[in-house]
């Protein structure tokens, strides 16, 4: 596996000559083709020519002098669910194959574009991103770096576009987060995938899941890479903010709900990860918040990502049902066994839930969890039906807490690259995404073994 390629490492090479954007997507084209790894499954579409006259572009911008960003020239693989000028969305399924290329970039892409990223393909993931185990029976099951002749899944939907990162290809990808879409995928491959408070990022141009939880996020190989990203996408410049010290910061270890059912590996990790912070200086409080164990029964029938993922599908699975990935189609069906007003009932406990748990943990600088509770089960232990929907259920459990809540996470490895991999998440306030980046950073030296 080539070594992790950072924005920052990149755009300096870029600066001082030693590498230019040609040349980058000479390596990352390479990288995608390789049949040794997963380029092939990474990816449901890529336009090698574009790439390069992208790329071209940026350099002969960079010799004038032009260069919209320090980041200008650095390919970022976008997710199936994000128009770009002149491409299919196609949001990994057959049913919009058909469909009239995209007339404009989605805001997300556009914002990336203008500091001069060049969209690199168009990476699989979970059709119409219902699932957060990132299989695709339509495009294939891009799978974690871990154990990959056993083959485990790679977490989902941001799937494609997480292996990417995770094998080199590109050092940044462009997910979204409904239910720990970036955060689920970033743990099972050993990157960071950072979901950020909704409202922060325009959803224009992306295809949604739920409009009531969906967010747009990135994935990279360091919290810093995620900061620099978010920053352009939520329109603020491209510079992260400086660490946080970790001395005297207060985090909430969440001890009920979260931490139920932890494999073996994932706790050891977890418990070393604690330990690690609380040497560094950071004072760690147990906290239990009893709202979150209603999760189960609010989400009962798929709760308001299932009503709003169905009444956007609903023509669509009328006409072409047979078309969708059967596991994605019956999930959205679910809604039609809630009743009437049972929508409108969620939004109501979703706000006071939410008001409610603002005022317990306002003393707080983050609260942490372990990402899943988890590691990357595998494709085989999957075929069944019931064992297929008890992982995604146990995989999405902790990543959605943060949805519900409409806050700001992300998840960072706690175990080195080659080992099984863990994610430990930090959950900060609404709207506090700088905030909770600027902790991240620091908070990755301490639990990231091979930071």
């Amino acid at each position: 596996m080539p070594d992790r390629q950072t924005l920052v490492s990149l755009a300096r090479q870029l600066e001082d000559g030693s590498l230019t954007a040609r040349g980058l997507a000479e390596q990352c084209l390479a990288r995608q083709a390789d049949p040794a790894g997963q380029g092939a499954v990474a990816f449901i579409s890529i336009d090698p020519d574009r790439i390069r006259k992208q790329a071209d572009a940026m350099d002969a911008l960079r010799a004038a002098g032009r260069a919209p960003s320090p980041f200008a020239g650095i390919p970022v693989s976008i997710k199936d669910l994000f128009d770009v000028e002149g491409e299919v969305t196609k949001a990994g399924s057959r049913v919009l194959a058909d469909m009239p290329p995209a007339k404009a970039d989605a805001a997300p892409v556009a914002r990336l574009r203008a500091a001069g990223f060049v969209p690199f393909g168009r990476a699989n993931m979970t059709e119409f991103a219902y699932s957060g185990l990132g299989m695709n029976p339509h495009y294939g099951n891009p799978a974690s770096p871990f154990e990959r002749k056993v083959g485990r899944v790679s977490g989902g939907s941001s799937s494609g576009g997480a292996v990417s990162v995770a094998e080199g290809i590109v050092p940044l990808t462009l997910g979204t987060d409904t239910g720990g879409s970036c955060r689920i995928p970033a743990a099972f491959c050993s990157i960071v995938g950072y979901k950020p408070t909704a409202s922060r990022v325009p959803m224009q141009g992306t295809i949604p899941l739920s409009k009531s939880l969906d967010s747009v996020g990135p994935l990279g190989n360091t919290a810093e890479c995620c900061a620099i990203a978010f920053s352009l996408l939520s329109g603020r410049g491209s510079s992260a903010p400086a660490p946080r010290p970790l001395a005297g910061v207060s985090l909430g270890v969440l001890r009920n709900y979260v931490t139920a059912n932890m494999d073996d590996t994932v706790a050891r990790a977890y418990d070393r990860a604690l330990a690690a912070l609380a040497d560094a200086g950071a004072r760690l409080e147990d906290v239990t918040l009893e709202d979150i164990e209603r999760l189960p029964e609010l989400n009962a029938n798929g709760g308001i990502a299932a009503a709003e993922a169905y009444a956007w599908h609903r023509d669509l699975l009328e006409a072409n049902g047979g078309m969708y990935d059967p596991r994605v189609a019956s999930r959205m069906r679910t809604a039609t066994a809630q009743p009437k007003g049972n929508y409108e009932r969620l939004q109501d406990e979703r706000r006071a839930m939410i008001s409610r748990t603002n005022i317990a943990t306002g003393r707080f600088d983050a609260l942490v969890m372990p990402t899943t509770p988890i590691v990357p089960p595998k494709f085989s232990e999957l075929e069944n039906e019931d064992d297929y929907i008890r992982n995604n259920v146990l995989v999405l459990r902790n990543p959605t807490v943060a949805n519900f809540l409409d806050r700001c996470a992300i998840s960072i490895p706690a175990t080195a690259r080659g080992e099984a991999p863990v994610g430990f998440m930090l959950m900060g306030a609404h709207g506090a995404d700088e905030e909770l980046l600027a902790l991240a950073m620091s908070v990755e030296k301490v639990v990231r073994p091979d930071a």
